[in-house]
Order: structure tokens, then sequence, then C-alpha cells
């Protein structure tokens, strides 16, 4: 696990809300307090569906909702004259997104141990934080998967000129 502070704020909340930059994450949950304060719960609940669109892969992919849908709404909510007093969204990496860098580490999981890359990102009315983090099914002693996604995610930031410091 590791914390970033952002530097250049309007740059990173272009890329987090205007961009495609972040669109391979799923919100878990997202609170975003302006003149009221917004909860958003992530999970997809397929019951909402009808039985063939549930059985649609491709509609309902994973058990979150996808940051690209959801960033629209997230947006309409944040913009405005003011400025949001905060906000903190609770993203996970999609899971062929982690695979790939597990399997680019040479990290092997069968899937019982880790279940989530995770990126929180916190507003507090002036600085952006963003913590990475692993979630996993069972307690895990091997710190690699956590190093190989704190060095993707800077391979990441960097990639896409978000300017950050480590906290």
């Amino acid at each position: 696990m590791k914390a970033y502070q952002i530097s250049d704020l309007k740059n990173f909340m272009n890329k987090l809300l205007l961009s495609e930059n972040f669109d391979y994450f799923l919100l878990e949950e997202g609170t975003i307090v302006t003149y009221n304060t917004f909860r958003i719960d992530g999970h997809i609940l397929k019951d909402f569906y009808t039985k063939e669109e549930q059985e649609d892969s491709a509609l309902c992919p994973y058990d979150f909702s996808l940051w690209k849908n959801m960033r629209p709404l997230c947006l309409q909510l944040i913009k405005g004259k003011r400025t949001p007093l905060s906000f903190k969204f609770v993203l996970l990496l999609m899971p062929e997104h982690m695979k790939k860098i597990m399997s680019d580490g040479a990290y092997e999981d069968d899937g019982h141990k880790l279940k989530a890359f995770t990126l929180t990102v916190k507003y507090d009315g002036s600085t952006a934080c963003l913590v990475t983090g692993i979630s996993t099914n069972t307690f895990v002693m091997d710190k690699t998967p956590e190093q190989l996604w704190d060095l993707a995610f800077q391979k990441f930031m960097d990639k896409n000129q978000i300017l950050w410091e480590e906290i």
C-alpha cells in the first residue's frame, strides 16, 4: 500500500473525470459532498435486469459498475461554480488487468488469494490523495502482489502525465 499526493490538481481532475484514463477501473463505492452528501454503491444489482440480460455476459460482466459508465454521473454531481467539499471513490482495477500485472510480474494466483487491486481517491476540498492497496480472500504474507500493483500504478500515473509525490 502506498499513498500519493497529487501535485497538479486540475490536471488530475481532468484525467479522472473528463478522460478515459481511469476507464480500466470499476467503482466499488463513492461519496461526493456538495450541497448534499451523495453515496454511490457500485454493486451491480442483477435483479434489475431481465433474465436474458443477466445471462448476457457483455451487459453484466462484473460485480461492480464500470467507472466509465459512472464517471458522467460523478462529474455531474461535482461540476459547478463551487468545488465540492470532498469526495472519495474506491476503485478496483478490472480483473483482466490485474491478472496481466501479476502475470508480467511472474506471480501465480489461482484466484483464491487475491480479490482486487484497489485505488482509493480522496479529495478534501483542496488536495487529492491516492492510496493503492489489495483486497484478499485470505491472509497473504507475500507482499509481491502489492509491490507489483504499486509499481504498475506509478507507471500508469507517469504514462498519463499525472504529477504525484509519494507520502
